[in-house]
């Protein structure tokens, strides 16, 4: 039987919650619009009048998706170039899903994002619904036929993994902005010990260019070997701009509620350096500059007004 419009709509309005659970689950924003769309196709199929409670049935039947999705990704990450770095989005994109609590907004982060790879897809589908959506773990055991028991194991076994023993400290737009332009300062002052100043003492910097763009495929470790890349990184060159297509305009912005610098060239983001922060300093850069990653930043930051950039860089 086709969908009625009533049946349309009831699926709309939850297009947005299911987004966001795909993302969290999948680190992609392209990925996770194919999920919700093709559990739109499953509702289609559906009969619809039989399902009692409609957000559950979508609930599972992308979680599902997403669990099965997550398997063959990890097949394809063993052969991905480099290091694999999830999808950044950017401010205000209805993609990040809640933000009301701490644990929203920290299931969101670049960090925690990236943590959850060590998760296994069923460890990481507990963790998105019970920390992000305040899923019972009841619900949480009928979408994915486990027992509530099972439900409450994985979840406390999956916070365990995710921790890393820091506490992120939580910025607003303004307080990110300060940040960005103080490393900035830093990293364009031509000398390292501002940078390091920054710096915890084990911060890292990664970079995830896909095989597409150059990005180093081990991580540099300790606040003296971060805080010479980045030195370096901002250093002009010509060789640099031919790589991004030219001087890229540098801007201070967030992504996944973290402080964030994003490089534009030409309207097209090539680059978002994402910064971890806690109380004693950046622990982490995480770099993403894989073209294929940053269309939907691309499009997002066509769609909003950013001022004038910090700097132009190389």
């Amino acid at each position: 039987m086709p969908l009625t419009m009533a049946d349309v709509d009831r699926f709309e309005s939850s297009r947005p919650r299911l987004e966001a659970i795909a993302y969290r689950l999948l680190g992609s924003a392209t990925e996770a619009e194919d999920a919700v769309q093709e559990t739109f196709l499953r509702w289609q199929a559906a009969d619809v009048d039989r399902i009692k409670v409609p957000e559950a049935w979508l609930t599972k039947v992308l979680t599902n998706l997403c669990l099965n999705q997550l398997t063959s990704a990890r097949a394809r990450r063993e052969t991905y170039v480099g290091q694999w770095l999830p999808e950044p989005l950017l401010s205000g994109d209805p993609m990040l899903g809640p933000a009301d609590t701490a644990e929203q907004r920290e299931s969101v982060s670049y960090a925690v994002l990236t943590l959850m790879e060590r998760l296994s897809p069923n460890e990481r589908a507990v963790y998105v619904l019970r920390e992000a959506f305040d899923y019972p773990h009841q619900e949480i055991a009928g979408i994915l036929d486990i027992t509530e028991a099972a439900s409450q194991q994985i979840f406390h076994r999956a916070k365990k993994h995710v921790a890393d023993g820091r506490v992120r400290t939580e910025v607003d737009e303004a307080a990110a902005r300060r940040i960005v332009q103080e490393f900035l300062t830093a990293a364009t002052s031509g000398r390292t010990e501002p940078l390091v100043r920054l710096l915890t003492e084990d911060a890292i910097s990664i970079g995830d260019g896909g095989g597409k763009v150059p990005a180093r495929a081990k991580a540099f470790e300790g606040a003296l070997a971060v805080a010479t890349f980045m030195r370096g990184l901002f250093k002009p060159g010509k060789a640099k701009r031919a790589i991004a297509g030219g001087s890229p305009e540098v801007y201070a912005s967030t992504a996944n509620g973290d402080p964030a610098v994003v490089a534009v060239v030409g309207g097209r983001v090539v680059g978002v350096f994402c910064l971890e922060v806690t109380a004693e300093g950046v622990a982490a850069f995480r770099n993403q500059v894989n073209p294929d990653k940053l269309e939907r930043a691309t499009k997002r930051w066509a769609a909003a007004d950013h001022g004038e950039p910090l700097l132009i860089a190389f």
